[in-house]
């Protein structure tokens, strides 16, 4: 524990993250923390979360800093997906204006294992591109967002998996699924075997809930197309897991 007056009064958590919410739940054990958790709103039926619950945008960098100031925030956690690139860079410059301590918890990347095919790119935008080359019939696992990068492809088919239902315009062959993860290999594998799935793309999220799928697709021998994650904003601290932000805080064990 760390001495009572240097223990910041008031965490606020950029969630939607598992991490996330296993960070709520560490932070609200400690005494004399307030810890709020800040939902963008964009999954229908988010998982139950410690602590405060705020729901919405804050109206840009800008209004993050005002919000941060009102609540006397002291300490700033950007636990959302490694993808929300805006997000991350709203904080960071609400950060800097403030002086509040900010710090990524990003979960580590996937890394290619012997026998993947994997295709590295940097956008959605280059996925599409490379995707008459490698199949015709694709699992598309980016999220119900950025579906019109795909959506000239008409000769190609789709089948897109997301929590909730995604936003068009997307491609003329899609088949929607809607589910949530953790995803079991042999699932997976089944899955891709049903559909006739021959190509895979996927953002690289990291983690063990959906990871299940790279390895369906390796036992199946079939490309499988990762977008990079977007750079974080420089200057900016990351660590890899819940046990590192206690210790940024002075609360590890």
């Amino acid at each position: 524990m760390c001495p009572r007056p240097m223990c910041p009064r008031h965490v606020l958590i950029l969630g939607g993250t598992t991490e996330a919410r296993a960070l709520a739940a560490a932070l609200t054990e400690r005494p004399g923390v307030r810890v709020t958790t800040s939902l963008a709103g964009r999954v229908s039926r988010p998982g139950a979360v410690p602590g405060e619950v705020r729901v919405g945008g804050f109206g840009g960098a800008q209004g993050l800093a005002d919000w941060m100031r009102t609540e006397r925030v002291g300490f700033l956690v950007d636990a959302t997906h490694p993808f929300a690139e805006s997000i991350t860079a709203n904080a960071a410059r609400a950060a800097r204006e403030t002086g509040v301590p900010m710090t990524v918890l990003r979960r580590p990347g996937w890394r290619p294992a012997p026998g993947d095919r994997w295709h590295d790119v940097a956008s959605l935008d280059e996925a599409a591109a490379l995707l008459p080359s490698l199949g015709h019939r694709v699992f598309l696992t980016t999220g119900r967002l950025g579906l019109a990068a795909f959506a000239h492809l008409t000769d190609l088919s789709f089948l897109v998996r997301s929590v909730d239902p995604p936003e068009p315009p997307m491609p003329p062959r899609t088949e929607v699924l809607l589910a949530r993860g953790p995803f079991t290999v042999d699932d997976e594998s089944s899955l891709l075997r049903r559909h006739r799935v021959d190509v895979l793309v996927t953002k690289d999220s990291g983690g063990d809930a959906t990871s299940a799928k790279l390895t369906a697709a390796r036992r199946l021998a079939l490309p499988v197309v990762v977008v990079r994650r977007p750079s974080l904003p420089d200057a900016v601290d990351s660590v890899p897991d819940v046990a590192a932000v206690l210790e940024r805080l002075g609360l590890g064990t």
